[in-house]
């Protein structure tokens, strides 16, 4: 239902952007590629994880591939506790599982909440594993990497319902994925851990993509430039084509791409309770100094979002009525809360 509604949303958003589709079809006049796009995965991948508290468990596998690990830090109960499940950014191809966290670590403890941090195969790495689109691998990491956390429920003492996802930008879009895609598990897997849920409780985020469609981002942003290297699109400098424009003129064929990984589209009114949290107000249709972290994409989903009935709260410097000011608090009284919102 959720996979049918997303592609009928797509296919909507492709009318509604045509203009914007029309006039990016020019070669841009500068063309460079994305830089985000263009930094290599390997020389981020020596950054050192550090960490204000060391994991109660360091370099857990929950896959066969040497970056799918996660560390976890229990949080001392009688109870099982809720537990925040963290993805870090980096365009999905750098940053480390420290990237973000060394914040809400210490608070969520404190409260009485663990934490789970996992690393995933960069966008990179998916694609010398066959995986296509790319961006398939880093998502479905994380999606294994939840159901593997749930496996593990009784050992570590958590409560299975109450698990909260967060991170930032790329990491921020996957915890979107999973709050709004349909529950992977698969009840007749020979695979315990396939068996698990891959629904959440709540997500927590900052500076979220909360679409990988490249029209709606040049309709929201006109000087959109993310995005395009999820798909496999490098650019093309002998058609002075940089990525984000690759990813314009090819959008019609991966459509159905488009709706199976953009949290835009696959909103249903079953999902969780979200919050999304941007350091600059919105400017619908307007440049934006950080186009690929900008308070538009927020805006935007949270329409949809109450279109479906599902809870979203925004929060931007001046945003009004917006109860929590930092991901943080939104995670530690949503988590503990008596029920879901």
């Amino acid at each position: 239902m959720k996979r049918s509604m997303g592609r009928l949303l797509a296919l909507a958003a492709l009318t509604s952007g045509a203009v914007a589709v029309q006039a990016a079809e020019a070669p841009a006049k500068a063309a460079a590629p994305d830089r985000q796009a263009a930094k290599p995965a390997a020389a981020a991948e020596k950054k050192p994880e550090v960490y204000p508290l060391p994991p109660t468990l360091k370099d857990v596998a929950y896959g066969k591939h040497p970056k799918q690990v996660l560390h976890f830090w229990k949080a001392e109960s009688d109870k099982p506790t809720p537990l925040l499940f963290f993805i870090h950014g980096g365009g999905w191809q750098n940053g480390n599982r420290s990237s973000g966290l060394a914040t809400l670590l210490p608070a969520l403890l404190t409260n009485g909440i663990s934490v789970a941090s996992v690393e995933y195969r960069f966008i990179n790495e998916a694609t010398a594993d066959g995986v296509v689109p790319p961006v398939k691998g880093p998502l479905t990491d994380a999606a294994r990497a939840l159901q593997f956390v749930r496996s593990k429920a009784v050992e570590w003492n958590l409560d299975k319902a109450r698990i909260g996802a967060s991170g930032g930008s790329a990491g921020a879009c996957s915890s979107l994925w999973l709050a709004f895609h349909d529950d992977l598990a698969d009840p007749k897997s020979a695979d315990p851990v396939a068996r698990e849920s891959t629904r959440l409780w709540c997500a927590a985020v900052s500076g979220a993509q909360t679409t990988l469609d490249p029209a709606q981002m040049r309709e929201w942003t006109p000087n959109s430039k993310y995005g395009g290297h999820a798909f496999g699109f490098k650019g093309d400098p002998s058609k002075k084509l940089s990525q984000f424009e690759e990813f314009i003129v090819n959008r019609e064929k991966i459509l159905p791409w488009i709706a199976e990984y953009s949290p835009y589209a696959l909103v249903t009114a079953d999902d969780p309770p979200v919050y999304l949290l941007y350091g600059a107000p919105p400017a619908l249709g307007q440049e934006q100094k950080d186009p690929t972290h900008t308070a538009n994409f927020g805006v935007r989903l949270q329409e949809r979002c109450k279109e479906a009935g599902v809870l979203c709260d925004l929060y931007y410097p001046g945003a009004q009525g917006v109860q929590h000011a930092t991901v943080q608090s939104y995670l530690i009284e949503t988590l503990k809360a008596a029920k879901a919102k």
